[in-house]
């Protein structure tokens, strides 16, 4: 099976931009994405932050024309925050609306201030995901169902709007790359994916603990994804420059700014050096023969689907769209 591409389209903006004034410019991505042999297309999720952010069900309903047969995901929707019940309807809904393409991306959250104002504590995020993915399957199901947990009851219901899809849309889980995160992954999901900033060698080690757990439970091995930052040029040092500097504007804006993104999360990544030398490691801001390379080395280690990245705060429309013709003409033909 060939290696899969999918597009994380930018759905938060910087304070002083109008989001209706660039859904053209989504639309027009996602269609550029789809001429370019990419198959899916993914959007975040987070509320009360200063970053202005359309929320990922509905605009993905809305770009579902645009995109034609490619699967239409969220990365990642916050599960703890929401009732199952809710989201399972939802995401039936989704599911309805994109003709059995989508793809229910879960993830736990991590935001102070996004838990305080849904009066969830934040204790209880593993606890409401663990439950909210297993109750949303029952009900993907579309019999009577019943559930009794420590945070969400349930007693002989049924969903009134059954997915599209067979037992509903495939769960992709959000955790982080560490033994937990990789054990969570592997025991509720159909997918992990795995974030943006993990090095080649800690990706090998996280992987490692994920495929030991699905050995475990006796399930075959799930598709493996990971997110990756690209940005193509001819010459690489300027994909780097122009990479690192918008990535890097990105980091900076939520880590001054601890209810978008807790701040101890990302001090790491605050400093010039710091956010160059994790541009250097794990994304790809480069030409594209090394882009190739570096693909190679990710399928090699066993990686399914790499989600790719090509926006940030203020990167240009041009930019982006540069990227996803380089991609389309120098990097894809080496995976098909």
């Amino acid at each position: 099976m060939s290696l899969k591409f999918g597009l994380a389209i930018m759905n938060d903006f910087p304070p002083d931009v109008v989001p209706a004034s660039r859904v053209s410019m989504l639309r027009e991505q996602v269609r550029a994405a789809s001429q370019a042999g990419i198959s899916s297309v993914w959007v975040l999720q987070h509320y009360l932050g200063s970053m202005p952010t359309l929320q990922p069900v509905p605009l993905l309903a809305a770009l579902a024309q645009d995109a034609g047969e490619m699967t239409l995901g969220t990365n990642m929707f916050i599960l703890p925050l929401r009732h199952p019940v809710e989201v399972a309807e939802e995401f039936a809904t989704l599911d309805h609306l994109t003709g059995g393409r989508a793809v229910a991306g879960f993830g736990m959250g991590y935001r102070e201030n996004e838990f305080e104002s849904f009066g969830i504590p934040m204790d209880d995020r593993v606890g409401r995901y663990d439950e909210g993915v297993r109750l949303i399957r029952q009900l993907w199901t579309g019999e009577q169902t019943t559930f009794d947990g420590q945070h969400f009851r349930l007693s002989d219901q049924r969903i009134s709007l059954p997915p599209v899809q067979p037992g509903g849309p495939q769960i992709w889980i959000g955790a982080g790359p560490h033994k937990k995160g990789a054990e969570r992954a592997a025991r509720l999901g159909d997918a992990w994916i795995v974030p943006p900033h993990v090095t080649p060698e800690r990706l090998a080690v996280v992987l490692g603990h994920y495929r030991a757990e699905r050995e475990r439970l006796g399930k075959s091995t799930s598709e493996l994804v990971v997110r990756r930052e690209l940005v193509l040029d001819d010459d690489r040092d300027r994909a780097r420059a122009i990479g690192v500097a918008a990535r890097g504007a990105l980091t900076q804006k939520y880590a001054a700014y601890n209810a978008p993104q807790q701040g101890d999360a990302y001090k790491h990544l605050q400093t010039d050096q710091a956010a160059e030398e994790v541009a250097d490691a794990s994304y790809l801001f480069t030409d594209p023969a090394s882009a190739v390379a570096a693909l190679k080395d990710l399928e090699a280690q066993g990686l399914t689907h790499i989600v790719l990245r090509m926006q940030w705060y203020d990167l240009g429309q041009d930019q982006v769209l540069a990227t996803l013709e380089k991609f389309k003409n120098e990097v894809l033909p080496a995976f098909r």
